[in-house]
């Protein structure tokens, strides 16, 4: 249930209480320095509900060793991996680092702020060794808030939407666009982690499927600066970490650290500790037809 009363189409269910019980598995990070960080990380955090803009790397990043597990998150009604609706791993294309534009049988550009994302994968299975090999897919909506494949008026674009490799380090980059806040919903980018390439492009067995909170500082910035962001002010206006539905029990695994500036671009980046897929929670596939979106506004939705 959103500020005004209305209880939107994502909201509740057996999904998100499955996503609370995973929670319970506490971040945990490792050393008395890595500690006391993630202690103060923490109390800013929870008393302003923003992140520092600058180079300084988040809790989760800056420990040394394995960093505690990113909780299991819904992937919500617009995942395009065939649980709701369109499955876009399966199709030819869906592996490339710049997902600005559309691919295969459609074409389209995502206009917005440039953002490169870095995501760094740390196995936990193998004592927070590099990720090397995993795959991960993102996605994540458009600066008017529409997801491509379901929101009207870009049922005809998958961009936005991409599969990476991470390397021997475990990272995956990804060239995009600063997403939008949507009506009911903190900025966000949605993942999800398969074991390999081959399985990710099979299109199902995800190991992980999380998302990534985006600093409010960062945010404010990049709605200032493009006006094709106009609605996100109003709509971030209504809406917290603590009070999102998915962030709202706790986002220190979960928030990015954003360098660069809106004019020059940005690159927003993420520590990930991959649990096994035994220990995470299913995020559900109960979705229902995908929802239709209000005309001229964001989508419902997560």
């Amino acid at each position: 249930m959103d500020r005004n009363g209305e209880v939107h189409e994502h909201d509740l269910g057996l999904a998100h209480d499955l996503r609370v019980m995973s929670r319970q598995r506490a971040l945990t990070f490792l050393g008395i320095a890595g500690a006391a960080t993630a202690a103060s990380a923490c109390a800013t955090a929870a008393q302003t509900g923003t992140s520092s803009t600058t180079s300084t790397t988040s809790a989760a990043a800056s420990t040394t060793g394995a960093v505690g597990a990113a909780p299991q998150e819904t992937a919500g009604p617009y995942p395009g991996d065939g649980s709701n609706g369109p499955n876009v791993l399966i199709e030819s294309g869906v592996v490339r680092s710049d997902v600005t534009t559309s691919f295969g049988s459609y074409s389209g550009v995502a206009e917005g702020v440039p953002m490169t994302l870095k995501l760094s994968l740390q196995d936990l299975t193998k004592n927070g060794a590099a990720g090397s090999g995993m795959a991960v897919y993102v996605w994540h909506c458009d600066r008017s808030g529409a997801y491509s494949l379901y929101s009207p008026g870009v049922t005809d674009q998958n961009y936005l939407r991409g599969v990476q490799v991470a390397d021997s380090t475990g990272t995956v980059t990804f060239t995009s666009i600063f997403p939008a806040c949507y009506s009911g919903r903190w900025p966000h980018i949605h993942f999800e982690v398969y074991d390999s390439l081959e399985t990710a492009v099979a299109g199902s067995n995800a190991r992980l499927t999380s998302q990534i909170a985006l600093p409010q500082d960062a945010c404010e910035a990049v709605f200032a600066h493009d006006s094709g962001y106009a609605q996100s002010i109003g709509n971030m206006s209504g809406v917290s970490l603590a009070s999102d539905n998915v962030f709202g029990d706790g986002w220190d695994a979960e928030l990015a650290t954003v360098t660069g500036t809106p004019a020059s671009g940005l690159t927003v980046a993420l520590t990930i500790g991959v649990a096994a897929k035994s220990e995470n929670a299913s995020p559900g596939g109960g979705f229902g037809p995908p929802p239709g979106g209000r005309p001229g506004g964001p989508p419902p939705g997560r």
